[in-house]
């Protein structure tokens, strides 16, 4: 026996993403109860509720006490300790996913800051209970899966904010004329397959349709409307190589008439939409 208390709960639905939840668990080693050095196909994050204990990864050493976080990278050779007198109490999440690196590093930690502390970690136990409790209760394999992908990355944002000094550094603020133009372009890429009008989109952000087609163009080079024929015609590029007819696609990228958006199409590229296709599949 091992522990005073341990338990788990397991996702029955690990599918292979950009970040996914394997299982999740708390436990109360006895004193001195060693793990490693060993290598693990996953990552672990551990957050220390209770008492201390000893970590290493790439030959650095670490003594975690309440409300540290540390974390474990895959085929990394680490070892963990309770310690003898005190030994620890923790939460844990084994987690993987092509994303799982990128995303730490995004809130600062790396296998050379393996480290995280944060004072209030009594918000991050609840999420941990949440997530255990999730899994060894839900019936859906779906939806625990999503419950638990979920409850993570808030996990990892709650750990981001108390990581501050960490992470990277942050891009020059934006002015507010780069926030509204920031704000345009972006309601241009997602709306880009409906009907669109400059003064639609202005009253929507807030803005006065003249302002904001000046310093639009000013920071682009291109009006709003020359902006929103380019995203529809590259859209188009991308629907033309899937079984979709002519009218199907120009419906998809916001033009009714298919006349209309051949014409279009041939001015931008050189090519009718019929043509470009034919191109593509030789």
């Amino acid at each position: 026996m091992n522990h005073y208390m341990i338990s788990v709960g397991i996702n029955p639905s690990q599918a292979d993403k950009e970040l996914t939840v394997m299982f999740c668990g708390q436990g109360q080693p006895l004193p001195s109860h060693k793990i490693g050095p060993t290598l693990h196909g996953y990552y672990l994050v551990h957050t220390v509720t209770a008492g201390q204990g000893h970590f290493e990864m790439k030959d650095k050493a670490y003594t975690c006490r309440s409300g540290d976080t540390f974390f474990i990278y895959p085929d990394e050779v680490v070892s963990y300790q309770a310690d003898d007198r005190n030994p620890w109490q923790y939460h844990w999440v084994a987690f993987k996913g092509e994303g799982a690196e990128r995303i730490l590093s995004s809130i600062g930690v790396t296998p050379d800051h393996p480290i995280i502390h944060s004072a209030n970690y009594s918000r991050l136990i609840r999420i941990y209970q949440r997530i255990r409790l999730y899994l060894l209760k839900e019936r859906q394999e779906a939806l625990a899966d999503l419950e638990a992908g979920g409850l993570f990355r808030l996990l990892l944002k709650q750990l981001g904010e108390a990581n501050a000094e960490r992470l990277p550094n942050p891009s020059k603020p934006a002015s507010d004329m780069e926030r509204q133009i920031g704000q345009a372009v972006r309601w241009l890429t997602v709306q880009f397959a409906e009907p669109i009008s400059i003064d639609q989109m202005s009253k929507a952000l807030g803005y006065h349709r003249t302002h904001l087609s000046k310093m639009f163009k000013r920071h682009t080079g291109m009006s709003p409307m020359q902006y929103l024929q380019h995203i529809r015609m590259e859209r188009a590029k991308e629907l033309l190589e899937s079984r979709l007819t002519i009218e199907q696609v120009a419906a998809s990228v916001g033009i009714g008439d298919a006349l209309y958006f051949s014409k279009m199409f041939r001015k931008r590229y050189g090519l009718s939409p019929t043509a470009y296709r034919s191109a593509l599949r030789r």
